[in-house]
């Protein structure tokens, strides 16, 4: 049911969410479950047409912290859509689920991992997550993820710095999994993983999957991500210094400059001067 951002109904839902208000909220969907499949006619991209339990996560960021106890907020909304059997439960919990994982205002706000386990619990999709977790360097909730049973995969390992492991499926993956891994390591300015997946091969000057900032390619990552470490294991395995991202048109270095990385932006300038 779309319906408009401005309701007053789903205004009066929203705001107990954001206030941990549990006896208001629990009242408001006793007496009107239509609200557990409204979806407001507003946003775009990630949260375009959100549904009331999407704004548990607080992502994207409408107020800087999160109610102390919004996990109990989201039980009851767990609790309801259950309950009720919404038909499409599973996609509005592991779409809620993707966005608390990726989302910092639920870090900074110390309830993420309380969250992830609510929606765990309830059946959300982890494996769903696990991505977006990644792409926005919420390691806590990648872990937290795996230890939810989110499969086994090299993105992971490169997340969460397991070279070993990844090392040791590297035999049976594919050329997409082990792209997906390179930008990890960089994202995560994970040296050593990157060592190994240049070792095995790994294209350095590929730009980055799709939901992984496939604007710019490793070398950049690991610029943004500040590891000179990770920058210099891919310039040494032949990363181009001229690649330039596909948004601003920029370079490594020129992503360095920009972002501050001044000892990484020195290193590249030098390398840069040595070039025949």
């Amino acid at each position: 049911m779309l319906i408009d951002l401005h309701d007053p109904l789903f205004r009066q839902a929203v705001a107990a969410i954001d206030d941990g208000d549990v006896a208001a909220l629990s009242a408001l969907v006793a007496a009107h479950p239509s609200l557990l499949s409204m979806r407001a006619d507003t946003g775009e991209g990630y949260f375009a047409r959100p549904y009331l339990v999407w704004f548990v996560a607080g992502n994207p960021v409408r107020r800087e912290r999160l109610a102390p106890n919004v996990a109990d907020v989201a039980q009851l909304l767990l609790d309801a859509l259950a309950e009720h059997a919404v038909v499409d439960r599973q996609a509005q919990i592991d779409t809620a689920l993707a966005l608390v994982a990726s989302g910092r205002v639920a870090r900074e706000s110390g309830v993420q991992i309380a969250l992830i386990d609510r929606f765990a619990d309830a059946g959300a999709n982890v494996d769903a997550a696990v991505l977006p977790a990644i792409a926005h360097r919420e390691i806590d909730a990648v872990r937290r993820l795996a230890e939810r049973g989110a499969a086994s995969s090299l993105a992971i390992d490169a997340a969460l710095a397991a070279p070993d492991a990844l090392a040791a499926r590297l035999p049976g993956a594919s050329a997409d999994e082990r792209r997906q891994a390179l930008t990890v390591a960089a994202l995560y300015g994970r040296a050593e993983v990157l060592a190994v997946l240049v070792a095995a091969g790994a294209d350095v000057d590929a730009y980055s999957p799709a939901n992984l900032h496939s604007h710019a390619t490793a070398l950049h990552h690991a610029v943004d991500a500040g590891s000179l470490d990770a920058v210099m294991t891919l310039v040494y395995a032949g990363a181009s210094l001229d690649v330039r991202d596909r948004v601003h048109g920029a370079t490594p270095l020129e992503w360095a400059r920009y972002l501050g990385r001044d000892a990484i932006a020195y290193w590249l300038e030098d390398r840069a001067a040595q070039a025949p």
